[in-house]
């Protein structure tokens, strides 16, 4: 397999996983939602959306390959999609009620507690959830399948957002307490991550976008209201995503952490506006939670003042990879070599640059109908995080 012998330690540009989806891949989605387009043409986008931008990461030189996680509706489904178990409508693609509301240049609430999709929403179990489908399985045996000659990352949602967006409160006929669900939850990835090990995958990156609720207030009432107690959600959030990877020797584990990655376009001038979901600085938490992860790469959001200033690096151990996700998904103004060195050198005063790499602050869509970059300004972003890693390490591995 591609990633045998790699060393990813040596991998100063890191991506989220998630690219600018074609515009016929989106509508595709849509009208398979209503069943105007089949199980059979909506793969045969999917295969030839993947194709072409593994093709093109390839061209411009990026280290590391996603398959842009154009099989996936939202970046959740990587669980959602998996298994069975929850209370959904049985065509819940075609639900938009749930969907967030655009409000640019602030917080962006979601509709947790409207009828949608698992994860994405808090929906009850009405059985205990059962691994139907390998997805990210299925996903990297795709991409292999094209006989790429640079290393392959996948992406899986992490048992924490999993907990955060389960309403145990319904389902204590099916579970008796949270400790319960999360344990099949963990179990359950385990299988999955174990099948992509099999396949021959050598980075997995976990997508752990909820524990920025722990330095959130708004956040943390939610859960209190819920009566839930933050500091134990969090300790044992912490042990879950410990669990999920222990034992899996030989594989790089990446931990994704950010204040969510929504967008709405300025009906004025077509110019992409930033939204979130939380707000807080890494400081709250910082050490407890970069000295308890056992993941070797820490994939952190640095684009915006929202993340506080880069002194909660001072806590990450010798052994582990600070990624700084300092180019924004969320303009389409692109980045200049010369500010993205400014912020390395800033972030040098509290850890190695050899402890360092770069990245996107999230993934380039994270859902197919949020508001997208233009591609071009996408490879864009990617040209100049090459570029830059280049003048500061003198190669991308």
């Amino acid at each position: 397999m591609t990633q045998q012998t790699h060393n990813f330690d040596q991998l100063r540009v890191d991506q989220v996983g998630s690219l600018v989806p074609p515009e016929e891949l989106k509508q595709a989605y849509r009208e398979r939602a209503h069943g105007r387009v089949s199980d059979s043409q909506l793969k045969a986008l999917q295969d030839k959306a993947v194709s072409d931008s593994i093709r093109k990461q390839q061209d411009i030189g990026l280290p590391i390959l996603t398959d842009g996680e154009f099989r996936r509706r939202n970046f959740q489904d990587s669980f959602s999609r998996a298994v069975s178990g929850y209370d959904v409508p049985e065509n819940v693609d075609a639900l938009t009620e749930y969907r967030e509301v655009a409000n640019p240049f602030a917080r962006t609430e979601q509709k947790f507690d409207l009828v949608g999709p698992a994860v994405r929403t808090r929906r009850p179990a009405t059985s205990r959830l059962k691994l139907q489908r390998n997805v990210i399985l299925d996903e990297y045996e795709a991409v292999e399948a094209l006989e790429p000659k640079t290393p392959v990352k996948i992406s899986l949602i992490g048992p924490d957002r999993i907990s955060q967006r389960f309403a145990w409160e319904k389902s204590q006929a099916v579970y008796a307490d949270l400790d319960a669900f999360i344990a099949d939850v963990v179990a359950i990835e385990r299988q999955m991550i174990a099948g992509l090990v099999e396949a021959g995958c050598k980075y997995i990156h976990i997508d752990a976008p909820g524990f920025t609720a722990y330095m959130d207030e708004v956040s943390m009432d939610r859960m209190r209201a819920r009566g839930e107690d933050p500091q134990k959600n969090l300790a044992r959030a912490i042990k879950a995503e410990n669990d999920l990877i222990e034992g899996f020797d030989g594989v790089t584990f990446g931990l994704h952490l950010c204040r969510g990655n929504s967008r709405s376009v300025d009906p004025k001038t077509g110019e992409l506006l930033a939204q979130w979901h939380r707000e807080g600085h890494y400081d709250t938490i910082a050490e407890q939670l970069f000295t308890s992860f056992k993941h070797q790469r820490l994939l952190l959001e640095y684009d915006s003042p929202r993340a506080g200033s880069f002194a909660p690096l001072r806590f990450v151990p010798k052994d582990k990879i600070a990624v700084l996700g300092l180019v924004t998904t969320k303009s389409n103004e692109v980045e200049t070599q010369d500010a993205l060195k400014r912020r390395i050198d800033e972030a040098s005063a509290y850890m190695p640059v050899e402890q360092m790499a770069i990245s996107p602050q999230c993934g380039f869509s994270s859902d197919l109908e949020l508001a997208q970059l233009p591609e071009d300004i996408q490879w864009k972003k990617f040209d100049v995080l090459m570029r830059t890693a280049d003048a500061v390490w003198g190669h991308m591995a």
